[in-house]
């Protein structure tokens, strides 16, 4: 039964991470491969509709902030200083004990001076953006109750980029609960406008340049989780993805050592329109006392492009009271450069693809922080809502705070938040 009960922590746990991190993304960018300032690829599992009775509301927010001296938009050259701003909705509704529907809505704001740089002119409307999008998921379990399956498909919108997906799942426990098989499949299909800096739009017709382009992408994530002792638990993880369509950002300029720096030599960043990923990830929980918790992750990630990441995570929560959890954290990353790389004027002319875009650079990071999570049995207080006079809990409140440093010079400061309630 302990080792059923650690389990249910485990997938819990699991399920709790995932809004956390979409709330502290950034504006979509297809290229990065470390995980940070990146929406998720893959949909999380489906949650458990065993855990029925309650309409559970998230709502979570994050500011982030970075500067930096190696902008893509002018060459790798220029600032990177960027705001980001993500408020976000979380409902998970129960239909019956054994379905529920789930819907994630949110808006990221961002304020950028690097794409401001796109008409080498400051504040105009390519300084800042807004992106709204809706994720809604079913999910149901099965007559085994074991097994739960679940839907879903949802759209983001910002000015120069529409992206839908819909995306399947199915996860499977042994009979002892010791032991669960989870696979997401997700496919996305992107449209993005070709905003094209302003000296390379002679010619080409439009405000932007040069129309619209499309990516598609397929995702398979696929984990395998074990409860090893009563303290230990493993998990083996892997996510495949097949990119095909637009890889390159039109505003992202590069100079070439043959024609020097001078504004109208630019071209714009050029990447081969396929592209596959293949990391593979190990994730570790031991309970070392009902005090301490110690958590590792480490994955190995490669791609087509000669990319090879190393990233490994460690988190260790106390808890300070039963209902109060300090939780310090720290990730290392590092990667070696995409084959398509060099800094300003390093490429050449005769070079078939070329970007200046740090993100595929050679660089290692590190990021640390500390979160804390209060969750009172009974709740953190009461109140009753406009809807039928119905009394919602606040449950839990997690906020969080991360530094980031590269090795490129990038820095950046994370602060996010998690609200929870329920509504009976």
């Amino acid at each position: 039964m302990l080792r059923s009960a650690l389990t249910t922590v485990f997938q819990v746990l699991t399920l709790l991470a995932a809004p956390t991190l979409a709330c502290a993304q950034a504006t979509p960018t297809p290229n990065r491969v470390d995980g940070y300032g990146t929406p998720a690829t893959t949909a999380p599992s489906p949650p458990n509709p065993s855990n029925h009775g309650e309409t559970e509301i998230n709502i979570l927010s994050s500011y982030y902030a970075q500067e930096g001296d190696h902008g893509a938009v002018e060459g790798g050259r220029g600032t990177q200083q960027l705001t980001d701003f993500t408020p976000t909705i979380i409902l998970n509704v129960p239909l019956d004990s054994a379905t529920r529907v789930s819907a994630n809505l949110g808006v990221d704001y961002y304020a950028s001076a690097s794409t401001d740089r796109i008409d080498q002119v400051l504040s105009t409307p390519s300084s800042s953006d807004t992106r709204y999008h809706l994720d809604l998921g079913y999910s149901r379990q099965l007559a085994d109750k074991r097994t739960i399956v679940g839907v879903g498909g949802g759209f983001s919108k910002e000015y120069d980029y529409l992206s839908g997906n819909i995306t399947a799942s199915w996860a499977r426990a042994s009979a002892d609960g010791n032991r669960e098989l989870s696979a997401a499949a997700q496919v996305f299909f992107d449209r993005a406008t070709l905003i094209l800096p302003a000296e390379l739009r002679q010619g080409r017709g439009g405000d932007h340049g040069s129309g619209f382009d499309t990516r598609q992408s397929y995702n398979l994530n696929l984990v395998y989780s074990q409860v090893l002792t009563q303290r230990l638990q493993a998990a083996v993880s892997t996510e495949l993805v097949a990119q095909n369509g637009l890889l390159s950002t039109p505003f992202h300029r590069v100079y070439f050592r043959e024609t020097g720096g001078a504004l109208g030599t630019a071209k714009t960043e050029l990447l081969p329109r396929q592209r596959l990923k293949y990391p593979v990830g190990l994730r570790l929980n031991y309970y070392a006392t009902d005090l301490v918790q110690l958590r590792g992750y480490y994955r190995f990630y490669n791609d087509n492009f000669g990319i090879r990441a190393h990233t490994l995570e460690l988190e260790t929560p106390l808890k300070v009271t039963p209902f109060f959890v300090l939780y310090p954290f720290y990730r290392y990353h590092t990667q070696t450069a995409a084959t398509y790389f060099a800094p300003y004027l390093e490429h050449s002319v005769t070079d078939e693809y070329y970007t200046s875009d740090y993100d595929l650079a050679n660089f290692s990071a590190n990021k640390l922080g500390l979160g804390l999570r209060y969750s009172p049995v009974y709740g953190i207080g009461r109140f009753k809502t406009p809807f039928g006079g119905q009394v919602a809990k606040f449950k839990a409140l997690d906020l969080r705070y991360a530094h980031y440093r590269q090795s490129t010079g990038l820095t950046a400061n994370l602060i996010s938040a998690d609200l929870s309630f329920t509504l009976p």
